[in-house]
């Protein structure tokens, strides 16, 4: 794939944007293999979780604006209907888990990007920035809907119209991210973290997924039909047998997938 590498190790599949001279920005083929990507991990069984990442010293600087200038380009509303658009919700919709290794910096979609993520681990140095106002832009990809629910309204206004960087430090503090690791160690903590949701039940944690998805939009008496229809589609699976058997059994569960 241009500009993209997929690791596969035994079940935790690692997305990293390969263009560092331009800070992963991102282009029509590099969108399109990020899509393609994300659909062969949906397809593939045997991958349980997903780890992305950008190369060198940056997650994902957004859109490649020298793109943009070339003739022919498509209009900003297509290209958004017809690449991010689908890339975001592949994300999101995605049953197996995504760790997002934030490296550097992640600016406008790449940001989004970063949001989209299930979970997400930030290098000390990383920040995230919503650069989209820098030119004449409004911020897409899904952020205006995820970030409020992310940050709060407040914080997602104050960096979507002022345009000022949030940094791995504050974004610990305001949850955004899980923790904040040396840059060294980030992809390693990542794949580890990573690791550790591969070993849960595949089925419990896709509905698990879709269940906190849900909850952002629906009334908590929706909710609660909600959890009770996935409990009892869970209950049915031979995982759950699986791990009843073993804690009577004080032995770690062998989750399958059925």
């Amino acid at each position: 794939m241009p500009d993209l590498r997929v690791e596969i190790d035994d079940d935790v599949a690692t997305i990293t944007l390969d263009r560092p001279d331009t800070l992963n920005a991102l282009t029509v083929p590099l969108k399109e293999a990020l899509l393609a990507a994300f659909r062969a991990v949906a397809a593939d069984p045997a991958i349980r979780a997903v780890v992305l990442t950008g190369a060198g010293r940056a997650f994902c600087a957004g859109q490649d604006l020298r793109e943009r200038l070339e003739p022919d380009v498509a209009p900003l509303a297509d290209e958004i209907r017809l690449r991010y658009n689908p890339l975001i919700r592949a994300m999101r919709s995605l049953d197996k888990p995504i760790v997002g290794a934030i490296n550097g910096v992640a600016a406008g979609a790449g940001a989004s990007m970063a949001f989209a993520c299930d979970i997400r681990l930030a290098a000390a140095g990383a920040s995230f920035l919503l650069a989209f106002g820098r030119v004449g832009l409004v911020p897409d990809s899904g952020a205006t809907w995820l970030l409020p629910r992310l940050v709060g309204g407040a914080k997602a206004a104050e960096m979507a119209l002022l345009g000022e960087p949030l940094s791995a430090a504050d974004a610990e503090r305001m949850g955004l991210v899980t923790r904040v690791v040396p840059a060294e160690a980030l992809v390693d903590e990542a794949q580890q973290l990573a690791s550790q949701l591969a070993r849960g039940a595949p089925q419990a944690l896709a509905l698990t997924k879709r269940a906190l998805e849900q909850g952002w939009s629906a009334t908590f008496e929706e909710q609660l039909e909600t959890e009770a229809e996935f409990q009892g589609r869970a209950g049915d699976t031979a995982d759950h047998a699986e791990g009843i058997a073993a804690f009577v059994e004080r032995r770690t569960p062998r989750f399958s997938g059925s």
